[in-house]
């Protein structure tokens, strides 16, 4: 009997079409403002016009006196029940509604619940705030003036707006490395602001059913096991008595990770109405209000011999948290994994210090498409090595050859401590730089410049840790970060798979069951899997960080293993020999000796519920909980050749090249989607995403006129490229690739037109690199801030 031909019934490698795009291509996917329950009444959230104020009054009257009105709720209404602050996933607390002051444009000042949205919005007009206003402070430096006003007056013990100063590495062995180096790179920059923009605002719809004391609340959220966790604990209901449910998700990136105050007001309403009660944001409420990600500023430094060694990297960073330090990221790591920096050179000794300000903004640090700063890690490292380079008078390419990680020196520790465990990382980065064309590119600037126009080339590589992580080291509010899958085989062979993540257009329908086949041979159209319900999957941490494969993705292996090794003593059984005796190929098991002889997982299937033998248990179903060994890491050599217009500061991408090492690819067409849409986003953050605040700290890029996303129209080809080293320690060999490109892509971007400018003297122009900003660089030869306060006169 001949073996199956796992591609074709969908098993890893075979590019499957993602099932998932059945309901979504037909307009049917089934999001939170889908729901409509019975008696359901709509929320809408009054949010404060000023950055930093004290509230002197909040007078409701009118909104209470207009009809459809049911309910009006305001700090004072939150503090009565002991909901006016919340915790956040950083151990700070978070203002539910606010009470004493405001503390950001766009923060929660008092919410209405009615009859329908128009009501609501209508009604939150009427409600009158008198404010008395306060400095605004919109960056640290502001923060930590000796006259700075204190933002978080609201708590014990904090006398400046500083959140935490924290290091990481070996500080005299840094030190000995810059003493003994012959030249020393220094380099300053800002990563700005960025937003994740979904195209789906936050919303919940919570449902108190008062005759049962059950809560059901359908949200927006990417990890609904935390938030049924962090609302058990805020509204003090107990835990098996709350039900999340997370429905289809349009687009998360990080933003939905975190509780927000919309949430909670939700819950308190239905509690109080004893109706289901919808709040849904709209997109400026989304834009000025929810979690940011970035804003971290650099003060970076490498030491280096003359023969472009590296022999030791400083690096301080100082982050702007907003009004509350939100930041979803594990509790041991204050400023995430910067840490993971440099971690594909072979850098001897480093040493990272850092330190966090509370500002007048809406709360920073998500994990926007990155592992806890991962993103600005990497943008910091290859705009330093970009210099470095430059410094030492040595060809970009070369520079770095000499200094990455060869594959002889796996598993490398770095000098903070990661252990990288595989990567052929000369071979990714000479495929780039032969697709691209690298050995022309001189002659070509060359030519270009006779012409008037400025060529420039940007190499960014990278390795990111991804699989967030091992229990000793990583947790969030004190849960591990492991995750989770239950497999349950029906009698006729197919199967139901539910995990603890939570897709949001990673594609888990399609290539979870891609394991599945894999791993059992049942096919994969024959797999349906479901997510984002607490009341029936398993407990997780839900997706985001790039865990899905890492981690989530290991559990559905390993739980198939546990399935398949009952299914082989049923195979025994059938046959009548020692399970010792039998083999296994994919989808079959075998007599040893005589393969003709064999039964398939299907015939196992119904065997587990009709003839099994004396002893065992029926069914055909397990669960397995994944506790990473170490993080993964894949690695990306992204190089982008660029053409900028001196006369305008105008730059168009000529091309674009992505070599990209995710180890094991499950679904190829899977993953060249993530790597597009990765380098999508890099090439916004790059070219157009601007959202910054004015001295009075009003938010600049609040609407979708000023915060640009890109479409088809600006965004560029790109060119992608394929190598494979597997990870030594993933069941199957997967590393995870769904934030590679926007990690390792801006600097490609960044670097390519610096290396355009940088004859003007030009060493940094803070992204976006937006025209006015290339042409200002271009016309002074000096380097470009983005730090607010913006001037908009």
């Amino acid at each position: 009997m001949a073996p199956l031909d796992e591609l074709k019934i969908g098993g890893m490698g075979a590019s499957r079409r993602r099932v998932e795009d059945n309901r979504f291509i037909r307009g049917k996917g089934r999001y939170v403002d889908d729901i409509v329950l019975p008696g359901m009444l709509h929320m809408e959230v009054l949010r404060s016009p000023v950055a930093h104020a004290r509230i002197k009054s909040i007078d409701t009257s009118a909104a209470w006196e207009i009809p459809g009105v049911r309910l009006v709720l305001t700090g004072e209404t939150m503090a009565a029940r002991n909901l006016a602050w919340m915790p956040t996933l950083s151990y700070d607390t978070q203002a539910v509604l606010a009470t004493d002051k405001v503390r950001f444009q766009g923060q929660e000042v008092a919410a209405v619940v009615a009859d329908d949205p128009y009501i609501a919005k209508d009604a939150c007009s009427k409600i009158v705030v008198e404010y008395e206003q306060l400095p605004p402070i919109v960056n640290p430096v502001q923060a930590q003036a000796p006259d700075a006003p204190l933002i978080r007056d609201d708590k014990e013990n904090q006398p400046t707006n500083k959140i935490f100063d924290w290091e990481i590495g070996d500080k005299a062995a840094t030190d000995r490395a810059f003493a003994e180096a012959d030249v020393i790179s220094k380099t300053e920059l800002h990563y700005p602001r960025s937003h994740p923009s979904p195209l789906e605002p936050c919303g919940s719809i919570a449902d108190y059913d008062r005759a049962t004391g059950k809560l059901t609340v359908y949200m927006t959220t990417q990890a609904p096991h935390i938030i049924r966790a962090a609302v058990a604990m805020v509204a003090e209901l107990p835990e098996h008595m709350i039900r999340i449910v997370s429905p289809d998700l349009g687009g998360g990136f990080g933003n939905k990770v975190p509780i927000y105050p919309g949430y909670v007001v939700s819950i308190l309403a239905s509690i109080l109405t004893e109706r289901p009660v919808k709040w849904i944001e709209d997109k400026s409420g989304n834009l000025i209000s929810t979690g940011f990600g970035r804003d971290v500023y650099l003060q970076g430094e490498i030491a280096m011999r003359k023969d472009g060694k590296i022999l030791g990297m400083r690096m301080h960073t100082i982050s702007d948290h907003g009004a509350f330090y939100a930041d979803a990221q594990p509790t041991k790591f204050k400023i995430g994994l910067m840490h993971s920096a440099f971690a594909c050179y072979d850098i001897p000794a480093a040493h990272l210090t850092s330190e966090g300000w509370y500002t007048n903004k809406a709360p920073g640090g998500v994990a926007y498409r990155c592992s806890f700063r991962v993103t600005e890690a990497m943008f910091f490292q290859e705009r330093m090595i970009h210099n470095a380079a430059n410094d030492l008078g040595m060809d970009q390419a070369e520079f770095r050859r000499v200094n990455l990680v060869k594959d002889d020196m796996f598993p490398y520790r770095t000098a903070f401590g990661f252990l990288t465990d595989s990567g052929q990382y000369k071979k990714c980065l000479d495929i780039g730089l032969e697709a691209i064309g690298y050995q022309n590119f001189k002659a070509e600037q060359e030519e270009a410049r006779k012409r008037g126009k400025l060529l420039g080339i940007g190499i960014s590589t990278m390795t990111e840790p991804l699989g967030a992580g091992n229990s000793r080291e990583y947790d969030i509010i004190g849960i591990k970060m492991f995750d989770s899958a239950e497999l349950r085989v029906h009698m006729t062979g197919k199967a139901i798979l539910r995990t603890g993540a939570k897709t949001q257009g990673q594609g888990h329908e399609t290539t979870w069951a891609q394991i599945v086949a894999h791993e059992l041979g049942i096919p994969a159209d024959d797999i349906v899997v479901e997510e984002g319900d607490t009341d029936t999957a398993p407990f997780g941490m839900g997706t985001y960080a790039s865990r899905s494969t890492p981690v989530a993705g290991a559990a559905v292996a390993m739980v198939s293993r546990k399935i398949r090794a009952k299914a082989r003593k049923i195979a025994a059984h059938l046959l009548e020999v020692s399970e010792e005796d039998i083999e296994w190929e994919l989808g079959r098991f075998y007599v040893r000796g005589n393969p003709e002889r064999g039964v398939t997982i299907q015939d196992c299937a119904l065997a587990a519920y009709s003839n099994v033998p004396d002893g065992m248990e029926p069914g055909l179903e397990n669960n397995a909980y994944y506790d990473p060994p170490n993080l993964t890491w894949p690695f990306a050599a992204y190089i982008c050749k660029v053409e900028v217009d001196p006369a305008t500061g105008v730059w168009d991408v000529l091309k674009f090249v992505a070599v990209d090492d995710c180890g094991v690819r499950i679904n190829p067409m899977v993953v060249e989607g993530q790597i597009m849409g990765g380098l999508t986003e890099a090439y916004a953050m790059a070219n157009m995403q601007y959202i910054t605040f004015d001295e009075e700290g009003n938010c600049i890029g609040a609407n979708y006129m000023d915060y640009l996303l890109p479409t088809a129209w600006e965004t560029p080809g790109f060119e992608l490229h394929e190598v494979v080293t597997p990870c030594p320690h993933h069941p199957i060999g997967a590393k995870g690739i769904g934030e590679c490109a926007t990690v390792g892509g801006p600097a490609a971007f960044v670097n390519a037109v610096i290396n355009a400018i940088e004859h003007t003297g030009v060493r940094n122009v803070d992204m976006p690199l937006m025209p006015n900003r290339v042409y200002e660089a271009l016309k002074t030869g000096s380097d470009i801030s983005g730090m607010p306060p913006v001037r908009v006169d």
